[in-house]
């Protein structure tokens, strides 16, 4: 049985969005998937081919002004030359975003990853979680507490540093990581029982 491999493609101005991929990539882990962190800032040859070969990638980045950061936009541009040949298609793709606003345009942000893996042809994998906080006796504590469906989103105060990454929006990035790497696990099952 073939262990599905994840990578994280993401970008982090000031370490918010890096807290948030790393809890992706625990989750990831706590499911027993491969996973490879990858900063597209900074990104090699070789991590280049580990997105070749993984079974799923994740995109990450903060929201700013309305959209992926500028880093990020420039990696997704550079994936011209995989999008000509196909090379991602039929891989699966998930996302995660940040800004300092609890809603802050993140939707526009989780809508620009969904339309960049349609584009080279990828499955989509939703948060798939009840929004949280959303009544009385909801709290600031709660998964998914500022109701994203597209992906997990997270809010961290303008003025503070990693320490400001809520508990709960890390949480909600774990358990995206964890959905992935299950639905991942699913597809290369099936993958192989169509090969075999």
């Amino acid at each position: 049985m073939n262990v599905p491999i994840v990578s994280i493609a993401y970008h982090s101005g000031f370490g918010h969005t890096a807290v948030l991929a790393e809890a992706v990539q625990r989750g990831v882990k706590e499911a027993g998937a491969v996973v490879n962190l990858i900063a597209v800032d900074e990104i090699t040859y070789a991590q280049w081919e580990q997105l070749d070969t993984s079974d799923v990638i994740v995109f990450g980045s903060p929201t700013y002004m309305g959209t992926a950061s500028a880093a990020f936009h420039a990696f997704a541009e550079a994936t011209s030359e995989r999008w000509s040949r196909q090379a991602w298609k039929d891989k699966l793709a998930a996302g995660f975003t940040n800004s300092a606003s609890k809603a802050g345009d993140k939707q526009s942000t989780l809508q620009y990853y969904a339309t960049l893996a349609a584009q080279h042809g990828m499955h989509w994998i939703s948060l798939g979680m009840h929004g949280g906080w959303n009544s009385s006796k909801g709290s600031e504590n709660d998964l998914n507490r500022l109701g994203f469906f597209l992906g997990a989103a997270a809010q961290s105060n303008a003025d503070q540093g990693t320490e400001g990454v809520t508990a709960s929006d890390i949480a909600t990035a774990e358990a995206l990581g964890r959905r992935v790497a299950e639905a991942a696990a699913t597809w290369v099952a099936g993958r192989n029982s169509r090969a075999a």
